[in-house]
């Protein structure tokens, strides 16, 4: 749409000039950043519409000749707004290159990581120290053998349910603080199992390992989504009371005041029964009125 756009107006001020001032000078670099625009549009989105080319930008012959003395003032202003335009689209392509070589690093050591948990037996290949790394970032890079030979000692069960079982894997994981491992596991099983009854418990569970693990907005998001999606689920309202947690810990007192309100609301047998202890600790936490 950006390009679309951009055509338009290039377009309209083409046609708002003389036909003298459509000369070779302006043209050309009008339809060069028509081209370089679709380059970068596709690497902004790759593999998308087959309305992206390739990109067909090529180094100008030569610099341009300096435009005749009667030039119209609509001109010079056309040529102002594509100087800016040139500028503007080489910031916006170095900057999408540098994203790109950033995501890729990410990518590669992600990839490296999973690698070394999903085989707790094997050794990760010999490499020449780097002399930019320090002893102690060789050592955090490292898996500790310890955590690994403990998380291979939990077991997931085999009752034959498939959901049940891998809710139970991660509840575990959790329980014996595993929490990134927790982490990915519940996700999973949610993922795999949606409908599930033993959906909500494992969304719910998911974000208290957030929050065990020190991630308030990421429990909050995992929280919430749990209530929005399964408010009839068993353990709705209890996402509600850890949500309220994770707002008091982002500082955000008023909100979780809000949150807490609405639970005693939607679900006020369980507010008033099950979790009537924590929604009384909750509100004292909010410092609600």
């Amino acid at each position: 749409m950006k390009k679309f756009g951009i055509t338009i107006l290039l377009t309209g001020l083409l046609f708002s000039a003389p036909a003298s001032a459509q000369n070779a000078n302006i043209e050309p670099r009008v339809e060069r950043l028509e081209q370089e625009m679709r380059a970068v549009q596709r690497k902004v989105f790759p593999g998308g519409s087959s309305r992206y080319f390739e990109p067909e930008i090529t180094a100008e012959a030569g610099p341009a000749s300096p435009p005749p003395n009667n030039t119209t003032s609509a001109v010079s202003d056309l040529i102002a707004r594509v100087d800016a335009l040139e500028a503007s689209l080489a910031s916006l392509t170095g900057r999408v290159e540098e994203n790109g070589y950033r995501l890729q690093k990410i990518e590669d050591k992600l990839a490296a990581a999973e690698a070394v948990t999903a085989s707790p037996g094997a050794q990760a290949p010999a490499t020449t120290p780097q002399p930019s790394k320090t002893t102690a970032e060789a050592a955090e890079a490292a898996p500790d053998p310890e955590r690994v030979a403990g998380v291979a000692s939990i077991i997931m069960p085999e009752t034959g349910d498939a959901a049940e079982d891998a809710y139970i894997y991660g509840y575990r994981l959790w329980d014996a603080k595993f929490y990134p491992e927790a982490q990915t596991q519940l996700k999973k099983m949610v993922e795999d199992h949606p409908g599930h009854p033993r959906a909500s418990f494992a969304q719910n569970l998911l974000g208290r390992a957030y929050l065990d693990d020190g991630k308030p907005a990421l429990a909050s998001v995992a929280l919430y989504e749990n209530y929005q999606k399964r408010p009839r689920g068993e353990r709705a309202p209890d996402s509600l009371y850890f949500l309220s947690t994770a707002l008091v810990q982002l500082g955000k007192k008023s909100d979780a005041c809000r949150v807490l309100a609405e639970m005693q609301d939607v679900y006020p047998e369980v507010a008033s029964g099950r979790l009537a202890d924590r929604v009384a600790s909750g509100k004292a936490a909010a410092n609600c009125k």
